[in-house]
């Protein structure tokens, strides 16, 4: 009788001990036309609305940079870009011997918290984490990518036509699409019995260009102008000359090109139909995750790498310090998370990291730069010590309020936006002479470091010297015209 007791007695011990899983899903250049998020009137993504009622939902989030690899290495190595020094496309982490021993999140979770890791599609950028010798994951599985394609391009652009830049539909399956397999891995993964927690990382590529969907994901938006955002005309007339260094001229689209080539509304559908379409696959995830039986103790976070533009402030595309570019979906689900909440609080992804060690309850890593969301998770309400910084090359930082949007560039020119009265960042308030103290107030949160560009650093990286800078390899002075405008 006394070993029943010890037997049951262990067991329960165990059940109380037991670590939670972990689902994270990443969506590429996913703004916040989301239907939580409120974005777009007509954004549906019923999946990710209801993963947002089942947690707490985040709708004042935002990127550390506006640039897929910057931003997920701040995300996956807890260190904002202005530490590191990567700020483009270029180089991996790893490559720099000062952080090729830095725990990223899966590593810590699997030293620390004993967890099985894998990833599948696009968590880092490229092929970052997936080479010879790369040790991020016990498993990497299907790989990223756009899927099935079209013979031809679909649209005709007079910018080099980067295969990228494209969009629309044409007849092909879902089930051709690499999304669709990511998720179908993720749902294999799921099935698996497993000794050990497990840290499920899926990464989807739409919506970002190019944008292909069928056409049942277009039906879902009118054909007819109410589907475009809302714009200001001439709306960059109060903005600094250094804020047209910030995005590219690839692949990037200008607005005055697409309303010339009657592409707008074609871009818009597009990307809103490729939204819905991988809100499907979000589905297909938890759909197993719920069949497995493993959702009560799995943590799940929904999180995009950045924002994107499709026609405001007159450009489509990413790489700038304002909302557009820098909100994203981000949901916290599951053990120690309160259902039904709504936080406005600024937080930023770098939270993510610390935050999941905390839900895991595993020991701090002293070397993040984030903060621990378990206050908001428990409570939306609670205090929040600052804003959301976002990084764009060095020097340039953007710093988002609950409030108030405050732009500083490297060559000190600055822009201010009241958040609440002015959400469409209008009109530029820097230099009122009444906003000064906002302005002081934000500028204390600027970063203390901000790192030259790492040794291998490219892709439109922007460097400033004293009477000019260098844009995209090119030299400009301040009497020059841009390059590409």
């Amino acid at each position: 009788m006394k070993f029943y007791f010890f037997l049951l007695f262990t067991v329960c011990v165990s059940l109380l001990g037991e670590k939670p899983n972990v689902l994270m899903l990443a969506i590429d250049d996913q703004n916040d036309w989301i239907g939580f998020m409120g974005g777009h009137p007509l954004a549906s993504t019923p999946n990710i609305d209801k993963l947002a009622k089942s947690g707490t939902a985040f709708t004042n989030a935002h990127c550390q940079s506006p640039l897929c690899n910057p931003s997920r290495t701040s995300l996956m190595f807890g260190m904002r870009p202005s530490s590191t020094g990567v700020y483009g496309l270029a180089p991996w982490i790893r490559t720099l011997p000062e952080f090729k021993n830095h725990f990223s999140l899966p590593q810590y979770l699997k030293k620390y918290g004993g967890y099985q890791t894998s990833m599948g599609g696009k968590i880092y950028h490229g092929s970052n984490g997936r080479q010879k010798g790369d040790q991020e994951f016990d498993h990497v599985g299907v790989r990223s990518g756009v899927g099935i394609k079209p013979k031809t391009k679909l649209v005709t652009t007079p910018f080099g036509n980067h295969p990228l830049v494209d969009w629309g539909v044409f007849p092909h399956e879902d089930e051709d699409k690499q999304d669709y397999k990511v998720a179908s891995w993720a749902i294999e993964e799921l099935k698996k019995d497993r000794d050990e927690p497990f840290f499920i990382s899926t990464g989807f590529f739409l919506p970002h260009v190019p944008c292909y969907a069928t056409q049942q994901w277009f039906d879902l938006f009118p054909d007819n102008d109410s589907v475009l955002p809302k714009i200001l005309r001439n709306d960059r007339q109060d903005t600094p000359r250094f804020s047209w260094y910030m995005h590219w001229y690839l692949p990037e689209v200008r607005l005055n090109w697409l309303e010339e080539a009657n592409q707008w509304r074609n871009l818009v559908r597009s990307y809103l139909a490729c939204t819905s379409f991988i809100d499907s696959q979000v589905g297909r995830v938890l759909d197993a995750l719920e069949e497995s039986g493993k959702r009560d103790n799995t943590i799940i976070v929904l999180w995009s790498d950045h924002g994107w533009h499709l026609g405001e402030k007159e450009i489509t595309g990413k790489n700038t310090l304002w909302d557009d570019s820098t909100r994203v979906p981000l949901i916290f689900s599951g053990p120690k998370v309160k259902a039904g909440q709504v936080c406005s609080k600024p937080v930023e992804l770098l939270d993510i990291y610390p935050t999941l060690i905390e839900l895991c309850d595993l020991p701090q890593n002293e070397k993040l730069e984030g903060l621990s969301l378990l206050p908001q998770l428990e409570d939306a309400n609670a205090t929040r010590i600052r804003p959301a910084v976002t990084t764009h090359n060095q020097g340039n930082h953007g710093v988002r309020s609950e409030g108030w949007r405050f732009i500083q560039y490297a060559d000190g020119t600055r822009e201010l936006y009241d958040m609440r009265n002015d959400p469409n960042e209008w009109k530029n308030l820097a230099e009122d002479s009444k906003f000064r103290k906002v302005i002081e107030e934000h500028l204390q949160f600027l970063p203390k470091v901000n790192r030259a560009p790492a040794k291998g650093s490219r892709s439109r990286i922007l460097t400033v010297e004293k009477d000019h800078v260098i844009w995209e390899g090119e030299i400009v002075r301040p009497e020059d015209p841009i390059p590409g405008i």
